[in-house]
């Protein structure tokens, strides 16, 4: 370089550097209308301020290269990530400078299963932030700047307080993120708030908030702890709708506003809801089998519109998914805690969980609450019951006549036997489903039960016996991993014990033979490799329902005469044929026996 041009270049960054000088506006005037506008902001939200507003931008680089300065929020681009503590009786949160996000939250009141602070996430895999293009530039303000004011809050009691991050344009230009917070409480208040922006962006574009966060373990069981965790939203006509627990799924929701988007684990949520709604949606889940601390992705891209350069209010919910705590919130968030489908759901939260609710008032252990919950339900199905045991005490009486008709027959005509076992029947006055029907009436019940357990916040940590924990599996013995299955638990084994005592005094009871005799068994077995990583609590349930049912059949038995049975049967042999009741469905099978008959004749 020659003497002349290095002359020229030196000359040329004097003048760039005394423009820059001599047209920045003084501090004084700068401070004065970040104060302004900061107490404009905070009036409009409605939120006591905490403390005087200071926002200090001395952190940033002092020298930032002109070029990048010329470009939308060129000076944001630089900085310090620095984090604001803002917490209260049941949240410690951290909001980092860069992107102005929450970037770690914590649950002061709880713990993991390994009994460490329970952080529903936390660090870079999580992104919060506005997209929009600014003078033909896309701008993420998840990766600029912020000045916080002030650098940390605590707040208690009936108090409540805000903490403002503000990203700069210019002096008059600027976007606020305005934080509230109650002293007790699971619900972060965001106010989004641009300021004099109107030109800087783009007509055309919108405003979108993309929201990430990598769920962190938190429950004994990760496998478990993935089936109940997906993207679930709500539409502002009060509909509420999940994607998919088991698979990756994606999913734009253009049709309807969106109210709020939850990223839902089994046992706590993150929630961002939009009293006003959101136009455009696009939901993602993701799983990484390989990870073995993080539990899923989860991605919410929102389409705030040109509305948004207003003041946009949000507001975040981290805390557990405990139905009654989810009500309390309003906007439906109890529709979090799903449980099941149909008509299984209306059974759980219209009798199990009043009934639950009513015995945790009591103040019990939830084992002694359980079983509690299993005599009520026992004595309302008692009924049914009784009429199943008697049913089957019939069948048991006939069976002697049933083996004199197979014997005559023969069991190289099925049809005919059949059609004969009717007629047996239908002089009897013996309903041949009349063992099954109570059963299959009991069976919604049973697999509600199924669905409640396992979403049934209050069992998480509480121990019984020797079940440290009801809302996972008990382990009694572990062992390397044998087609993914490394424990055998404990409640499930008795469980599946009891099942099988119970089928071999069906069996008795009903007078079962050949293969009906031994299909029973098999069912108990898939029970022990299906529920092993269940809730103990579940197969706690189950357990005592089958201890109940032999208890209910043994005193049963004392009411149920044999001799009687076949004596009534003997009768009702003896009325004449019209005065007998024709059940409908007996006629039909019937019918339908003999035009079978009549076919195998024919051919």
């Amino acid at each position: 370089m020659d003497r002349n041009t290095f002359t020229g270049l030196f000359l040329i960054m004097i003048i760039m550097g005394a423009s820059i000088y001599f047209m920045k506006p003084s501090e004084e005037a700068i401070k004065k209308e970040q104060e302004r506008a900061h107490q404009d902001s905070l009036k409009k939200a409605g939120v006591k301020q905490a403390a005087t507003a200071k926002f200090d931008t001395s952190k940033q680089s002092a020298v930032v290269d002109s070029a990048v300065l010329k470009s939308p929020f060129g000076a944001a681009t630089v900085g310090k990530e620095e984090f604001v503590t803002v917490e209260n009786d049941e949240l410690a949160l951290q909001i980092s400078t860069k992107g102005g996000r929450v970037y770690s939250a914590q649950l002061k009141n709880y713990k993991t299963f390994d009994k460490k602070p329970l952080v529903l996430f936390n660090g870079d895999k999580n992104s919060f932030g506005l997209n929009f293009s600014a003078l033909g530039k896309v701008i993420n303000t998840n990766d600029l700047y912020f000045s916080p004011s002030p650098t940390s809050l605590k707040v208690a009691g009936k108090d409540s307080a805000s903490v403002t991050l503000r990203l700069s344009y210019s002096p008059t230009q600027y976007i606020d993120y305005i934080y509230s917070l109650k002293g007790t409480g699971f619900k972060l208040g965001l106010t989004v708030k641009p300021v004099g922006l109107d030109q800087v962006i783009a007509n055309s574009g919108t405003l979108n908030l993309n929201w990430a966060a990598s769920l962190q373990k938190q429950e004994k069981d990760i496998k478990m702890e993935r089936q109940y965790s997906t993207v679930y939203y709500k539409n502002t006509d009060n509909e509420v709708d999940y994607l998919s627990e088991t698979k990756d799924e994606a999913k734009p929701i253009t049709d309807k506003k969106m109210q709020w988007v939850a990223f839902k684990q089994h046992f706590f949520s993150n929630v961002l809801i939009a009293p006003t709604g959101i136009n455009k949606t696009n939901i993602a889940v993701a799983t990484d089998f390989n990870d073995t601390t993080d539990v899923k992705q989860m991605k919410a891209e929102l389409a705030l519109g040109r509305d948004a350069l207003g003041a946009t209010p949000l507001t975040f919910y981290f805390g557990p998914n405990r139905y009654n705590t989810l009500k309390d919130q309003g906007y439906d968030l109890q529709k979090l805690v799903n449980l099941g489908w149909g008509p299984l759901k209306y059974i759980n939260q219209f009798a199990t969980l009043p009934i639950f609710n009513f015995l945790n008032g009591l103040n019990w252990n939830y084992g002694l609450i359980i079983l509690a919950l299993t005599v009520i339900l026992k004595l309302v199905l008692s009924p049914l019951t009784y009429k199943s045991y008697l049913s089957m005490a019939k069948m048991r009486v006939l069976k002697p006549e049933m083996d004199e008709i197979k014997a005559k027959v023969g069991e190289d005509n099925p049809t005919l036997l059949q059609q004969e076992y009717l007629k047996l029947y239908k002089k009897a006055g013996v309903n041949p489903l009349g063992g099954c029907l109570p059963l299959v009436i009991q069976m919604p019940i049973v697999i509600a039960f199924f669905r409640f357990f396992p979403s049934l916040f209050e069992l998480r940590g509480e121990s019984f016996l020797w079940m440290h924990d009801l809302s996972t599996y008990d382990s009694v013995i572990t062992f390397a991993p044998i087609f993914g299955v490394s424990h055998i638990s404990l409640m499930c084994l008795l469980m599946t014990i009891s099942t099988l005592i119970y089928t071999y005094f069906n069996n008795q009871i009903s007078g079962a033979t050949g293969q009906m005799k031994y299909i029973g068994y098999i069912t108990p077995i898939i029970f022990l490799v299906t529920l092993n990583s269940y809730p103990a609590g579940l197969n706690y349930y189950y357990f005592l329902a089958n201890m109940f049912t032999f208890a209910q059949q043994y005193l049963i038995k004392f009411m149920v005469d044999d001799k009687k049975i076949h004596a009534q049967i003997q009768e009702n042999k003896k009325k004449p044929e019209d005065k007998k009741k024709k059940g409908g469905f007996g006629a039909k099978l019937e019918e339908m026996m003999r035009e079978q008959q009549k076919l195998q004749q024919k051919k």
